[in-house]
């Protein structure tokens, strides 16, 4: 009987010891996600460079294009709202606890061979605003996107610039924007694309004493 007992809290404590590892396991995985995110995103105004693959890579008919982000300047809170009001009465206001967040995005288009033939179609939905820890807020449901908004179908040697309207968390104060290049046959060759939402060098400098 007692050893019956004595194996039963072994095997007890066992359990509880495994669940406090598997917990410190998905505890580090998620903070060096979160750091992985943060560490790759472009700052405000650095464009990013990235490679986009059209054709089949099996049989030698790649054409590689580079697609060149920019994020231009960004407009949140009651200022983002006043935009989006001015661009529709329609627009709904954000969700509780949450704010609008605009990009202003330059996007440049070019192949690097020649011949080339394939034309990319640019879109909004490409683009997700996320946390550092990489969860996703849903891009808001407008009756209309700030203008310009930026939607193109773009030729190589050209270049669009354009708004993207997201809303996030009031409390996250340095979301990340995602591109995300595969779309179709068009697959992305890279780590990522990752970009700042917010000002680097606001967020980082120190408050004034009064």
């Amino acid at each position: 009987m007692g050893v019956a007992l004595d194996e039963a809290r072994f095997m007890t404590r066992m359990r509880f010891a495994a669940l406090l590892i598997l917990g410190a396991l998905l505890t580090a995985s998620a903070l060096a996600a979160q750091v992985s995110f943060a560490a790759h995103a472009q700052p405000v105004g650095v464009p990013f460079t990235t490679i986009i693959v059209f054709g089949n890579q099996y049989d030698g008919g790649d054409e590689l294009y580079d697609a060149r982000i920019t994020v231009l300047e960004l407009v949140r809170g009651p200022k983002a709202w006043d935009i989006l009001k001015r661009a529709s009465t329609s627009n709904a206001p954000p969700k509780p606890g949450f704010e609008y967040l605009l990009a202003r995005v330059r996007f440049e288009y070019s192949a690097r061979t020649s011949p080339h033939h394939y034309n990319y179609t640019l879109r909004q939905n490409q683009f997700t605003a996320m946390s550092a820890a990489g969860n996703e807020y849903v891009s808001p449901a407008l009756a209309v996107q700030p203008s310009p908004p930026l939607n193109s179908m773009l030729r190589s040697a050209e270049s669009t610039e354009g708004w993207l309207a997201f809303q996030v968390p009031r409390s996250d104060r340095e979301p990340i924007m995602v591109f995300r290049e595969d779309v179709g046959s068009v697959f992305h060759e890279g780590g990522g694309s990752f970009f700042q939402l917010y000002d680097d060098s606001a967020v980082r400098r120190p408050t004034k004493s009064s």
